[in-house]
């Protein structure tokens, strides 16, 4: 699976822009706020349908103009498709698959797997519970088509039983109709619980070896699956907080309070690790997502980094690089140092200033 070529029109600083890839490595080098990480923005949004920052879709669009577009061309099993995203201000996005319009995203989750990395996922662990959901989730929607559907369907159940609570703070007598929403929340959320479990557990076959090596079999990592509720007691823990979600006008119980913990010699790293513990199992973090996708599609995903190599010691980025051989990759940096110092193998370099590309020959 590889990205041939990407096309943007009104998409953030860039007016037009037009680039073909090389199937191996691909640098996008220049100084800070040229517009290097919007190339992999829309690559990821494009293939997705979400940021990887979480912007809104006005938000992406170029100033003064009211849309923008993205055109990406992928080689799947020998065969090109094309995705075409339209951004609207205020409407919904529209995408097309091969020049045929899709009606919901769920078709277009599958097409191409992508591993985004970025400095801030490097503080995933010391962050909040919401970043790591968000980890989970972005992985297992591109990855289950099924996963997709429930937790869209989950969310949705979430935000309308908030509305109610907030409605029954002025109408009492709309208190009979709450378990509408529970019977619905319990089935979607039990559905979201067993599938994080099963990702978690999967996670951590392949993140433990990759940790061991890092760090030169001086540490073991174990990612625990932290839910709010379990299973079995999930139907009398949400009666049970019933009085307080009214009183707080808000859902207290369910997987969109999950969080999943760190632990190195039975230490929560997430608040006893050093800064070093933290960012190399973030590291082991990324690089399982890579396994995990390659073991379940058998096929590699396309890696995006965005000026991750700055972050990591000569150790990490060593470790990183080797990693990635055979991958399609797409790395931004501000500059061609680290890459000439570790001998690492370069394909293709463009450099971006102001919303210019320019490829630079080799």
């Amino acid at each position: 699976m590889i990205i041939k070529s990407l096309e943007l029109s009104d998409y953030r600083n860039y007016e037009k822009l037009s680039m073909q890839f090389n199937n191996g490595t691909n640098i996008l080098y220049g100084d800070n706020a040229q517009g290097k990480t919007n190339i992999l923005e829309s690559i990821y949004l494009c293939g997705t349908t979400k940021s990887h920052k979480g912007s809104k879709d006005k938000e992406v669009i170029k100033i003064q103009k009211e849309e923008a577009h993205i055109r990406i061309f992928i080689e799947k099993k020998e065969i090109i498709h094309k995705i075409d995203m339209h951004l609207k201000k205020n409407k919904a996005k529209g995408v097309a698959i091969d020049g045929l319009p899709i009606k919901k995203s769920s078709e277009l989750f599958g097409m191409v797997n992508l591993v985004f990395f970025s400095p801030e996922d490097l503080s995933i662990i010391k962050n909040g519970p919401s970043e790591r959901r968000r980890f989970i989730d972005l992985e297992l929607c591109q990855l289950d088509k099924v996963y997709l559907y429930n937790l869209t369907k989950y969310n949705k159940i979430v935000n309308q039983r908030n509305n109610l609570l907030k409605q029954i703070s002025f109408n009492k007598s709309l208190l009979d109709t709450l378990n509408i929403w529970n019977i619905q929340l319990l089935e979607y959320g039990k559905k979201i619980i067993k599938r994080r479990s099963e990702f978690i557990e999967e996670l951590n076959q392949i993140v433990f070896d990759i940790h061991r090596k890092l760090t030169g079999d001086k540490e073991e990592l174990i990612i625990k699956y932290e839910p709010n509720v379990i299973l079995d007691n999930f139907e009398n823990k949400l009666k049970k907080f019933e009085n307080k979600d009214i009183e707080l006008k808000t859902t207290n119980v369910g997987p969109h309070r999950d969080d999943m913990c760190f632990i190195i010699s039975d230490n929560d790293i997430r608040r006893f690790g050093s800064q070093g513990q933290q960012r190399t199992s973030a590291l082991s973090l990324k690089l399982a997502e890579i396994e995990l996708v390659k073991n379940t599609i058998n096929e590699n995903p396309i890696l995006l980094l965005d000026d991750v190599l700055s972050e990591l010691d000569r150790n990490r980025q060593n470790h990183l690089l080797n990693s990635i051989d055979g991958i399609q990759t797409i790395i931004t940096c501000t500059g061609l140092e680290e890459f000439i110092n570790n001998r690492f193998q370069i394909n293709k370099i463009f450099k971006v200033i102001e919303g210019t590309v320019i490829n630079e020959k080799r």
